[in-house]
């Protein structure tokens, strides 16, 4: 039997989220989407669920604080239809799985989760490119060795910059890999969290973010 953790910022029941969860017996947990890692490991799940139905964005933060926070459990996000755009390798999930799926692909879901996750070599966490390193276990990024201080989204949009340097990203493309698709705010957003992110980054370095003009902005692969 496996003990499922479901966690959800809505007031369904977790059958409602999933309802082929009802034709299995598993174990079942429901917690809320803010939920605290410490939290997680206390109940010592074996797999956990995230409502992505609607709430996007809110599924895929609390997947990347989750691994921030050194949880290493399988995360597998249940989306519907119209979220399946949405889902990328950012997002630190496992699996994805419709929440329309019968039992007998939930349960392969489960047990391919649990077994990749076993058999994963651990991978180097820490992004380095030019003068910039940035640790996704500790969420710091750091310039020369020294800390930046730095608020959730601009260190994941420097994170998502970095590990895609060299390449060039519109505005439209940054909003949909750091903020989600379904964000509302608009493309100004992005120029904001860019000239905050050079101001930390420093005179010395803030031309490691450059502007291609009338297209977007591109990390500078190997600068110093």
């Amino acid at each position: 039997m496996v003990h499922i953790l479901m966690l959800s910022d809505t007031a369904d029941e977790a059958a409602e989220v999933l309802p082929s969860l009802e034709l299995l017996t598993h174990r079942i947990s429901a917690q809320p989407a803010a939920i605290k890692a410490e939290a997680v490991r206390a109940l010592e799940a074996d797999v956990v669920l995230l409502d992505a139905r609607q709430a996007l964005v809110t599924a895929k933060n609390t997947a990347q604080l989750l691994r921030a926070a050194g949880v290493h459990l399988p995360l597998i996000a249940v989306v519907g239809e119209g979220g399946l755009a949405a889902v990328s390798a950012h997002w630190s999930i496992t699996d994805f799985i419709l929440s329309t799926a019968g039992p007998a692909e939930l349960d392969a879901r489960l047990r391919f989760a649990g077994e990749r996750t076993e058999d994963e070599p651990e991978r180097e966490a820490v992004i380095r490119s030019g003068a910039v390193s940035i640790d996704e276990a500790s969420y710091v990024a750091r310039v020369n060795g020294n800390p930046l201080n730095l608020t959730f989204k601009e260190f994941e949009l420097l994170k998502f910059l970095a590990q895609n340097s060299g390449r060039v990203f519109t505005r439209v493309q940054l909003l949909s890999e750091v903020w989600g698709y379904d964000y509302y705010g608009g493309t100004r957003t992005v120029d904001v969290h860019i000239r905050r992110l050079r101001a930390k980054l420093g005179n010395d370095h803030e031309q490691l973010i450059t502007t291609v003009r009338n297209v977007g902005y591109s990390f500078a692969a190997g600068s110093s």
